[in-house]
């Protein structure tokens, strides 16, 4: 594992953001503002025609790909499969095509090679990270919260700290900011954007960010920079 960061830091601080929707851009304002990094896992294949639905009545789009390099300039890119697929359910060589085209279309799109990967509806198993590894993924994210801080035993099976949208994430966030800790630590948060106008939360995010960023003794990096070997 690189932990470069912790010649300087012992905690660190990233957010994992899934699909790629027209919320992001707002998303993106408020993470440059305060300093945050993040990794924006994408699926390319529902990008063009853009891939739309609507729940609790708020539209949700996929953004076009030639809006992308532009916008996530600042932060990470990483797979999300081709067309949002539960790997669980695929062949191996279904597999293959939904991680491997979705790589090399991001990699052609953004310029560089995609080594990260968040799971789909959060759901592996010990074949699918096999088989990631085949394809050339260096962790993997799911969805599963710890409410820890602790570094992943497995870069395949990365669990998130929490989800931005649970009613813990302050006392999270200040139980962090007032750790010392004598070993490295990792407060990891994902969502989607567009929850965030289901619920009416972006001023809630946005006093979530001013509280957890801007202190000397945290990193803010993105995934891959935390946790890539």
């Amino acid at each position: 594992m690189n932990m470069n960061w912790t010649d300087q830091y012992r905690k660190a601080f990233v957010l994992s953001y899934d699909d790629g929707v027209y919320q992001d851009i707002r998303l993106v304002e408020m993470l440059n503002q305060y300093g945050l990094k993040c990794t924006f896992n994408l699926n390319s294949g529902l990008m063009d025609p853009p891939f739309v639905w609507e729940s609790e009545g708020v539209r949700i789009e996929r953004m076009p790909p030639e809006t992308l390099p532009g916008l996530y300039r600042e932060h990470e890119i990483a797979s999300h499969t081709l067309h949002h697929c539960d790997l669980t359910q695929l062949s191996d060589g279904e597999l293959f095509e939904e991680v491997i085209e979705d790589k090399h279309a991001l990699a052609n799109m953004f310029g560089h090679d995609v080594k990260g990967f968040a799971y789909p509806y959060g759901h592996t198993d010990k074949r699918v990270k096999f088989l990631l590894r085949q394809c050339g993924i260096h962790y993997a994210r799911g969805v599963k919260s710890t409410h820890s801080f602790a570094l992943p035993d497995d870069l395949l099976d990365i669990s998130p700290t929490c989800r931005h949208k649970e009613e813990e994430i302050f006392d999270l966030a200040r139980d962090f900011i007032e750790l010392q800790p004598d070993t490295p630590k990792v407060f990891l948060l994902w969502g989607h954007s567009y929850e965030f106008d289901m619920q009416q939360g972006w001023e809630r995010f946005e006093r979530f960010c001013n509280l957890i960023a801007g202190h000397g003794d945290i990193f803010y990096g993105t995934m891959g920079q935390v946790f890539l070997t």
